[in-house]
């Protein structure tokens, strides 16, 4: 057998502080830095700092660019 080394560890940039991150399994708070880091993210949308744009309509309604032309 032949021993192969270990793949160098990767690092990330932190979503929250923009600290280097681990990015492994022995970083529980992966991709985070820290578990500061982690739950100021989850407060961030608990609070609903970050927010999914719906759009002008409804979700999921039709509109002008979508609708099916009718055969009358």
């Amino acid at each position: 057998m032949t021993d192969t080394p270990a793949p160098e560890p990767r690092y990330v940039r932190c979503p929250s502080c923009g600290g280097p991150s681990l990015y492994a399994a022995e970083n529980r708070y992966r991709p985070f830095c820290s578990e500061r880091c982690k739950l100021q993210d989850l407060g961030a949308w608990a609070s609903e700092s970050f927010r999914l744009d719906a759009g002008d309509g409804e979700a999921g309604a039709p509109t002008p660019s979508n609708e099916q032309p009718r055969d009358a």
